[in-house]
């Protein structure tokens, strides 16, 4: 019997030690600048005349839910920088 709890619990252990020893994935991550590069990718990419006719509808909802969230960062923002610091 300890024969075969020593043998159940040995793969789980190595199975600990090799999650340990595997890299991390990169936490994924999506900050205001690159969202601001994305609009101006649209941007160009739609002047450039990049998207189809049918697809311009989709484009310009994206462009302009994109738009109007940077623009409540960018107003949620400007207070902080007001404020006196000595303060």
């Amino acid at each position: 019997m300890a024969d075969e709890k020593t043998q159940a619990t040995a793969p789980a252990a190595e199975a600990k030690t090799t999650e340990a020893q595997a890299p991390a994935p990169a936490a994924a991550e999506l900050t205001v600048q690159d969202l601001t590069a994305i609009r101006q990718i649209i941007d160009v990419a739609s002047t450039r005349g990049a998207f189809k006719a049918n697809e311009m509808a989709v484009v310009g909802t994206t462009y302009n839910k994109l738009e109007s969230f940077l623009g409540a960062v960018q107003a949620q923002q400007e207070p902080k920088k007001e404020e006196p610091k000595g303060e």
